[in-house]
């Protein structure tokens, strides 16, 4: 139990640190690109006509902050089956397959993760465990880049077990992680940035089409309904349940036309 104790007192403000630094630095570079852009007058407008408030600001940084607060604990128990032997990651990239196996593995961890986070995240709407896990994120209907994190402990809890669980079915190499962590928060961020700042190349159909936009999780945040993917548009596309309207939507949020609000 010592032995824990000064492991946690050893590795966790570190990564408590990490966590909260992580997210405050994206949210608030992608916040500042926003205010500057729109004070030059330059870039696209709002996805949405109504405005989020000072106090969306205050309660999306409150839960967010909390929820890395969680990421670290999570972070720490991935530190402990390190230490401990139960995970055993490859130190070298030789080891790792060399960048080719770097890769694979970047590829495999995205597209578990967006895997997890769409059922387990169609599995949150279930009016039973909505009310309970996933109303603290819905109530930031206009979303901001603050909102990336807003989530019920619940919810942060289940988002932060999936490196974990990963790591013991597939160990990969610290780069990887780091990488994951990284793309992770971006991503985030710009899925909750209320600016559709993707070009073209992203709309469905095209080139990069199969990759998620800030209208595509915007327009969830609106209608609670619909796109419940993450990175990816493929399990929604597989299950029906991409919102019938995202094509005209991206395109509309793209020329800087405010769209109407969508019927409930």
């Amino acid at each position: 139990m010592s032995f824990l104790f000064d492991l946690f007192l050893q590795a966790w403000p570190v990564m408590a640190l990490f966590d909260l630094g992580r997210y405050v630095i994206a949210a608030s570079v992608m916040a500042l690109i926003i205010v500057v852009l729109a004070r030059l007058g330059v870039g696209p407008g709002p996805i949405q006509i109504r405005r989020p408030t000072g106090r969306d600001h205050v309660r999306e940084i409150a839960l967010s902050l909390r929820t890395a607060v969680i990421f670290s604990f999570n972070g720490f128990a991935i530190y402990t089956l390190v230490s401990t032997g139960v995970i055993v990651l490859p130190r070298t990239l030789e080891a790792a397959g060399g960048w080719l196996g770097i890769a694979a593995s970047i590829a495999a961890i995205l597209v578990a993760h967006d895997t997890w986070f769409y059922w387990t995240h169609r599995l949150m709407h279930w009016p039973p465990l909505a009310r309970h896990i996933h109303r603290a994120h819905h109530r930031s209907s206009v979303p901001t880049p603050f909102a990336a994190y807003a989530f019920d402990m619940g919810e942060a809890v289940v988002q932060a077990v999936f490196l974990t669980l990963f790591l013991l079915v597939l160990p990969v190499h610290p780069l990887v992680v780091s990488f994951f962590l990284l793309f992770m928060i971006v991503r985030n961020v710009m899925g909750h940035a209320g600016v559709e700042f993707h070009p073209a190349i992203f709309a469905p159909g095209r080139l990069l089409g199969w990759m998620t936009t800030t209208t595509h999780h915007d327009l969830h945040h609106q209608t609670g309904r619909w796109n419940f993917g993450l990175y990816f548009t493929w399990w929604d596309r597989l299950m029906g349940t991409e919102h019938p309207d995202y094509a005209q939507r991206f395109h509309e949020a793209r020329s800087r036309r405010r769209p109407q609000p969508l019927d409930a």
